[in-house]
């Protein structure tokens, strides 16, 4: 999508924080579907400890409860900003912000928010389509820790379920995240996607649904 690049920051800032100041308030008034919850529940009910890989950007795993310091949000989070200048490296939370945006024009109204260091345009701390100027540390730190549970499970040689959710082939960052966790942990995966639901042998399952409905179904046959 054209307007979510960093280009459309330097070009235009007021309509590309129209945009992602628009999904910026839709994430912060929204809750999240009951699926979090059966997901929660199943992750708490087991001795070893889960982990959440997501591409998402809209911190619907936090907001349900699930720990800050299990979850890999591999394309960054829209609750943080950072500057746009390079060389400088800083990210912060998008608390202090409030867009206020014009729907119709897709246009931001209030000022620009600006680094708190430098003085520069802020830009969501997100992986934007031809981005080379995205600050990726916040989620390296996320994805070292992600490399310690990975090693903690293979240490006590863990049966590990991948339940993966959504997740296509166009942008297949979470597809491989499975992946590597089948060819890496022998793990089960159970594919839940209603277009592209195919797996990649006979001991995974793959469901034709959408998210909630497929998680309630499962909940249903696990009581």
């Amino acid at each position: 999508m054209e307007v979510a690049s960093p280009q459309t920051f330097e070009r235009d800032a007021s309509l590309a924080w129209g945009f992602y100041g628009h999904r910026l308030n839709l994430y912060r008034h929204i809750q999240p579907h009951k699926g979090f919850a059966i997901l929660k529940a199943w992750t708490l009910a087991k001795p070893m400890p889960g982990w959440v890989y997501t591409s998402n950007v809209d911190g619907q795993f936090q907001k349900e409860g699930f720990d800050g310091n299990s979850i890999h949000e591999c394309h960054g989070s829209l609750h943080h900003l950072q500057c746009s200048r390079r060389g400088c490296s800083d990210i912060w939370s998008a608390d202090c912000f409030d867009p206020q945006v014009d729907e119709e024009a897709c246009r931001l109204r209030n000022d620009l928010v600006r680094c708190p260091t430098c003085g520069q345009l802020a830009r969501p701390n997100v992986l934007m389509f031809s981005d080379w100027g995205w600050i990726g540390k916040r989620s390296y730190a996320q994805r070292n820790r992600e490399v310690a549970w990975l090693a903690e499970m293979a240490q006590h040689r863990a049966r590990i379920a991948v339940i993966e959710l959504g997740a296509g082939t166009t942008i297949p960052s979470v597809r491989h995240f499975s992946q590597r966790l089948i060819s890496d942990l022998d793990a089960r995966l159970v594919r839940i996607n209603v277009r592209e639901s195919e797996v990649p042998s006979s001991r995974d399952v793959g469901l034709g649904m959408g998210a909630m409905a497929a998680l309630r179904t499962i909940a249903l046959k696990l009581h």
